[in-house]
């Protein structure tokens, strides 16, 4: 079977005051196009933890301290050929100094017989 990626699936988690920044910086410069559709994306509520190490500039907590925040995980299609303007974007407005990002490939479903 040859598959062809034509569309990515990225993954994020935002703190809760920043969802709406990122979700329309991203959607702005082409991510979330669903057939006629714009500003397709999905978030779900979740809580996650990190513990800055000394080199860390934190947006949020303190150095050596674990860290539990509330946040959503934002999910947004991109085309294949918009990734790195998406990520670009994506990075420029993030609070966070290492956002947690996945970009996952997807598969048409017309590859399916």
């Amino acid at each position: 079977m040859n598959i062809d990626i034509k569309r990515v699936k990225i993954f994020v988690t935002i703190p809760l005051e920043n969802i709406e920044e990122v979700r329309n910086a991203v959607c702005e410069v082409g991510a979330g196009i669903i057939g006629n559709y714009t500003y397709c994306t999905s978030s779900t509520k979740s809580v996650g933890t990190f513990k800055p190490n000394n080199n860390a500039n934190p947006y949020i907590g303190e150095k050596n301290n674990l860290e539990f925040v509330e946040e959503e995980k934002l999910e947004v299609v991109c085309d294949i050929n918009n990734v790195k303007k998406v990520i670009t974007k994506l990075r420029e407005v993030h609070p966070y100094e290492e956002p947690a990002i996945d970009i996952i490939p997807l598969i048409d479903e017309e590859v399916f017989k």
